[in-house]
């Protein structure tokens, strides 16, 4: 059964995509953007969905009698209903204030450091851009085209770029095998390859996160199916039991009234012995 807070959770999912998709077109990033879109689709109108069964809900709570329940659904109903219009608004490319109020903020403060990542752009150098009122701290890198003639003049410099050696697997070939023959301006683009190539990981795990909390969501749907049939299977052996019961009692009935049967008839045979008796020894 839909309630509120799977709702909530399924909102989060949609601003955490369309998060995730805004960042990937400020990148230039296609990737598999019909499928995105698709999914986001999809559960946009499973939140749709949701909506609709939860009124049907809270009509059907009224008519039940259950103030409480219904008054709960009532105070979550209308912010759901704003979020579902501004997510698709923001979906379908209509943004406004509201909207971008609504897709920054997530319902469960547990999400906030996925928000976090998710609003933060990489700069064109690479590295992400600070958020509005961070301070950000200038460095300045000297590049020379002669590297050996400058970190041979200093040992602890060169000690420090090239003293680690990076290996991604234990025969290949290693960062300062690779970076021995290079200028310092290959060094910097070898450097923001690497960059580039962890920042796709990065988004590719984000994608990979998503899709666990999809099946956790589906998972939870399907525990709630079963705690459902298990009421049901509750109700039924509460039936039968009830049954077994009433059984039970009649059969205590017809157990007693049997034993008082038998002792009248015992009274009855001896009186009939009593008058023999009586007979014969006149």
């Amino acid at each position: 059964m839909t309630n509120p807070n799977q709702l909530f959770l399924l909102a989060d999912h949609i601003k955490l995509s369309l998060l995730e998709r805004k960042r990937a077109q400020s990148l230039d990033i296609d990737g598999d953007g019909g499928s995105k879109d698709g999914n986001i689709s999809r559960s946009l109108d499973q939140f749709r969905d949701g909506l609709a069964a939860l009124d049907e809900e809270q009509k059907r709570l009224e008519e039940a009698g259950d103030e409480e329940g219904a008054l709960t659904i009532g105070d979550n109903l209308p912010g759901l209903k704003k979020q579902y219009d501004d997510l698709t608004a923001q979906f379908h490319g209509f943004s406004s204030p509201t909207t971008k109020s609504t897709l920054t903020h997530p319902n469960d403060p547990a999400l906030a450091s996925d928000f976090d990542h998710a609003t933060t752009l990489p700069s064109a150098g690479g590295a992400s851009r600070p958020k509005v009122g961070q301070r950000n701290s200038s460095k300045t890198v000297r590049f020379s085209d002669n590297p050996q003639a400058q970190d041979s003049s200093d040992p602890a410099l060169e000690a420090q770029l090239f003293g680690r050696r990076y290996r991604d697997e234990p025969d290949g070939e290693g960062y300062r095998d690779e970076a021995d023959d290079m200028t310092n301006s290959q060094v910097h683009a070898y450097h923001q390859q690497i960059m580039d190539q962890q920042d796709q990981q990065l988004d590719a795990l984000g994608v990979s996160i998503a899709r666990q909390r999809e099946l956790s969501m589906q998972i939870g749907d399907e525990l709630d199916d079963q705690v459902a049939m298990l009421d049901d299977v509750d109700e039924a052996v509460d039936r039968h039991q009830g049954r077994i019961d009433r059984a039970r009692n009649q059969v205590g009935r017809i157990t007693r009234s049997a034993s008082d049967n038998k002792q009248l008839m015992a009274i009855i045979i001896l009186i009939i012995v009593l008058v023999l008796l009586i007979a014969l020894l006149k």
